[in-house]
């Protein structure tokens, strides 16, 4: 399995397909599984990279609290690792403000897709997304925030394979509780510093990470695009995968000739 190292740090990730390379950064917490339902949209036309960030998954676990300033370093290793020299970002959450970072400070970023995320940490308070990865009744209940009670109430097998997956790869309490420390101290600050190309997506219901969050991040972006799905929380990218890829490709398609 392919790793690169920062400040010791041995970082996971994986790629398939050819082309430009999609970046995929993301939230808090969760481990790669959350792109279960993109990866395999954009491989193919596009290299997908997924890493998983340092204290999730096949990452190394160092001691925090994290910063998105770390977090891109991070990114930046991978990306050198795996020889890309600019990507397409696609972030989610905690994952979108690492991206937002990435490209107000590198030039390692073609453009942006931010899901579930805002300009700010400030007033996010990712604690109800959270439970330790061997308590499966923990893991089900914190999926209440993530996706709506009709979900749930119609796709109990999606539950029940995500709460398994989480079981495997997500961050345990400690270092959970690390990478919400990088949301809560993290502001962009000035957003016309970020001229790459942006689309923003919300789940029209995320109780998490508010849509007017989505909506004031795009307006504030000299070339943000804003699209939410009603009805969807925070895990809008499975409860409304197919519109989800669908905007992703479109977007990216529509850079071919920028």
């Amino acid at each position: 399995m392919p790793t690169a190292v920062a400040d010791g740090v041995e970082l996971y990730y994986d790629s398939e397909g050819d082309g430009e390379t999609v970046a995929f950064v993301g939230d808090a917490g969760y481990g790669a599984w959350q792109w279960g339902w993109q990866h395999a949209a954009v491989a193919g036309p596009y290299e997908s990279l997924v890493t998983d960030l340092r204290g999730a998954g096949r990452s190394d676990a160092p001691a925090g609290p994290y910063s998105v300033e770390t977090l891109v370093s991070d990114l930046v290793a991978v990306l050198a690792d795996a020889n890309v020299r600019k990507a397409h970002l696609v972030g989610f959450g905690l994952g979108g403000l690492v991206a937002l970072e990435a490209a107000r400070t590198t030039n390692r970023v073609r453009s942006l897709v931010l899901v579930g995320t805002a300009a700010s940490g400030a007033e996010i308070d990712p604690e109800p997304l959270s439970a330790a990865p061997d308590d499966p009744a923990a893991l089900r209940e914190s999926l209440a925030p993530a996706l709506s009670e009709e979900f749930r109430a119609e796709q109990p097998d999606v539950v029940e394979q995500l709460v398994s997956w989480r079981e495997r790869e997500d961050a345990d309490p400690e270092a959970w509780a690390a990478q919400a420390a990088a949301v809560a101290d993290y502001d962009a600050g000035p957003l016309y510093e970020v001229t790459v190309p942006t689309l923003v997506l919300h789940g029209g219901d995320d109780p998490v990470w508010p849509v007017e969050g989505g909506r004031a991040l795009a307006e504030g972006l000299p070339r943000g695009e804003f699209e939410s799905f009603a009805g969807a929380r925070h895990l809008v990218t499975v409860e409304r995968s197919r519109l989800v890829n669908d905007a992703l490709v479109s977007f990216l398609e529509s850079l071919d000739d920028d």
